[in-house]
């Protein structure tokens, strides 16, 4: 069976770079589906719901990863037989939403569930088409693009989900906001304010239209970013990457097992998570064998609150990976500007609304990283007549994808370092979601408008993204516990002694979910996940250190009802107990959801932590008050965290890292 992960080829008048496509007549347990699966999976689902009997709509089918145990048990002797391959489906039939288990190997389905709970499934691609179709042809529409003076021709729309406010009945609903082009391909630039268009997704009908007002126009002038169409004065040229030297580039991939220096990880792809990261491990030369470092780790949902209250915009409140889908939203990604000249791209796949696999063609890339920092270094200049001077350059591989929801276009980094640490970087750019205004000066705002003025006409509506990963870590096995190592400050008390203070720290290992619920910023502590059934040779419990960045938390109070949906942002930590189901941290159906399926809601149970197999959960989060230099294009805005080993190794794993071989370039010598 082909590996889902096609493995291309990048080419370059500097050097070729290639890994053949390898082929695997039995896939890894947890390889993403490949399209052979998924038309399978279709035919299987279609079989048991024929139609024309039933209208059915593939919504979501990913992979029904194995149990972990079993999974465990697989590793452990991965000659055995491999565990059955599985598919989760979700589909959308009669108004209702069916949890659907298919077993590949038996071309059966085994389990049909039917979902009565609060929210929707994911959206499809189509459905959404389909919506903005209905919505540029809509009489009333036409006639309000007329009075505007509009030429409907200029005109694209696109989609909102419309969030829960307290509605006792829902229905499966988007909003269709419109924009205008006229000179410029910046659309979200130029929006048309004052008109509201709702669509109802089942009967596929506007269900709701309103024109309150007409707004000026923001203008097209100075918008336009294709290189092709940007007019003088034009900024520096940059220079391009020197090329990496042909040869070795250390990165070896086996069907969708990457391998590289003293790591080894599965790469895989699901339509809502994006890239997800498995059996993370690294070889500890000392001990001859790989370790344990991370089981399965993803993005598990993205919270973007916009903060202008007012009709129109109330609404829009995202939740991208549940609503849209990171995978679903993964873009093509272009050689030698989104992933260096030694980059191999991978493909994805995901199921379409019909079930039918549908491509996206160098979805991810992996490369080798050569930022110019340093690894390590020291001089010795204390020993007489002797000149003592190491350095290691910091060389790291990372997986790369992008996600474009709309406006934005997420930059998503998994970066492996031979240190030993994981990097999680995300990096926000694209365009902002402005509002149209009638302002061409800051002195003629005499109101609240939400956001900074940053153009004639236009503002920057204040928001915020609140990005949680889902980290399965397994530091040296599954039964782990979170450790807060508290700074405390004490004062000296041997009165001989002219120093006053020191500080010092005391452990604390968080008993239960309570315990582990942390927002950071508001207390000095380290905080370690360890192993307490294992020690090195001191007697320390190995483990890995989180270093967090920038702390952010919600500023929305607490019974808002788009914060009582994102409740799983009003801490940036969480460790709660392995659980297959818990997946989602806005829950499983996250459109028009209620917040009661989410991380804050699983975390009240309070279980148990200590020693277990547990999950750590970490929020990033970015406050964005827009600024002139966003537009017309928004500078990348990166954040990321970095899990760090700490007494996992019995010394560094970088004291015997061989420096690399450098290639000679002119006025450089090595």
């Amino acid at each position: 069976m082909a590996s889902p992960l096609k493995v291309a080829l990048l080419f370059s008048i500097f050097s070729i770079i290639s890994v053949s496509p390898i082929t695997c007549s039995n896939p890894h347990p947890l390889d993403s589906l490949t399209p052979a699966e998924l038309l399978q999976v279709r035919a299987i689902v279609n079989k048991y719901y024929p139609s024309p009997n039933y209208k059915l709509t593939f919504q979501y089918v990913g992979l029904e990863e194995p149990d972990k145990p079993v999974m465990l048990s697989w590793l452990s002797k991965p000659t055995s037989k491999t565990p059955p391959r599985r598919a989760f489906v979700i589909a959308w039939l009669k108004k209702q939403s069916h949890e659907i288990l298919v077993d590949l190997s038996k071309r059966s389905i085994t389990s049909d569930k039917v979902y009565n709970g609060s929210g929707y499934p994911l959206l499809t691609i189509e459905e959404q088409e389909a919506a903005v179709d209905l919505a540029v042809k809509h009489e009333p529409f036409l006639a309000s693009l007329k009075k505007r003076g509009l030429n409907a021709s200029e005109v694209v729309c696109s989609t909102q989900t419309i969030g829960w406010f307290g509605e006792e009945k829902t229905k499966r609903e988007l909003k269709i906001p419109c924009y205008y082009l006229n000179g410029t391909v910046n659309m979200y630039l130029r929006p048309i304010e004052g008109i509201s268009i709702a669509v109802d997704l089942e009967k596929m009908k506007i269900s709701q239209y309103s024109d309150r007002f007409v707004a000026p126009l923001p203008k097209a002038e100075g918008t336009e970013y294709r290189a092709s169409m940007v007019t003088p004065p034009f900024g520096p040229r940059l220079n391009g990457a020197p090329a990496s030297q042909p040869g070795k580039t250390g990165l070896k991939i086996d069907g969708n097992t990457v391998r590289w220096a003293n790591w080894r990880f599965h790469l895989g792809f699901d339509a809502r998570a994006g890239a997800v990261i498995s059996l993370a491990s690294i070889y500890d030369p000392d001990k001859r064998k790989y370790r344990q470092v991370m089981y399965r780790g993803y993005i598990s949902e993205l919270f973007i609150p916009y903060q202008d209250p007012t009709e129109e915009w109330y609404h829009i409140t995202f939740f991208d990976c549940g609503e849209f889908g990171f995978g679903l939203s993964a873009v093509s990604l272009e050689p030698l500007n989104d992933c260096p000249a030694n980059a191999v791209f991978v493909d994805g796949y995901y199921a379409g609304q019909d079930g039918k696999p549908v491509k996206v063609e160098d979805a991810m890339c992996i490369f080798e990283r050569h930022p110019g920092d340093i690894m390590w270094r020291h001089t010795e200049a204390e020993i007489p007549n002797l000149d003592i001077r190491e350095v290691r350059p910091e060389v790291s591989l990372v997986v790369r994808m992008v996600a474009t929801v709309g406006n934005y276009d997420y930059v998503l980094d998994w970066e492996f370092k031979p240190s030993g640490s994981i990097k999680f970087g995300v990096g926000l750019t694209g365009v902002l979601e402005v509002k149209a205004v009638p302002y061409t000066h800051t002195d003629e705002i005499k109101e609240e408008v939400y956001g900074t003025f940053i153009a004639d006409n236009t503002i920057g509506v204040h928001h915020d993204h609140f990005i949680t990963y889902h980290l399965d870590l397994d530091i040296d096995g599954d039964a782990n516990s979170l450790v807060k190592t508290n700074l405390v400050t004490k004062r000296v008390t041997d009165k001989s002694i002219p120093r006053k203070s020191y500080w010092t720290v005391e452990h604390e290992t968080a008993k239960t979910e309570a315990d582990a619920r942390i927002k950071l910023g508001l207390s000095l502590a380290e905080l370690v996940v360890v192993n307490p059934n294992k020690r090195t040779k001191p007697g320390n419990k190995v483990g890995y250190r989180l270093l967090p960045g920038s702390a952010a938390g919600p500023l929305l109070i607490p019974d808002d009802y788009p914060q009582i949906r994102a409740a799983f942002t009003n801490y940036n930590v969480w460790v709660t107990p392995y659980n297959k189901s818990e997946k989602w941290a806005g829950g499983l159906f996250a459109d028009q959801s209620r917040g009661d399926d989410t991380l804050g809601v699983w975390s009240n149970r309070n279980r148990n932590i200590e020693n277990k197999d547990i999950v750590l959960w970490y929020t990033m989060g970015f406050h964005h008050v827009p600024c002139q230099e966003d537009f017309p294009v928004m500078p990348t805005l990166s954040g990321g965290f970095e899990l760090r080993p700490t007494n996992f190794f019995e010394y560094s794993p970088i004291l015997k890292t061989r420096p690399p071989f450098h290639a000679t370039w002119p006025n450089c010598t090595a």
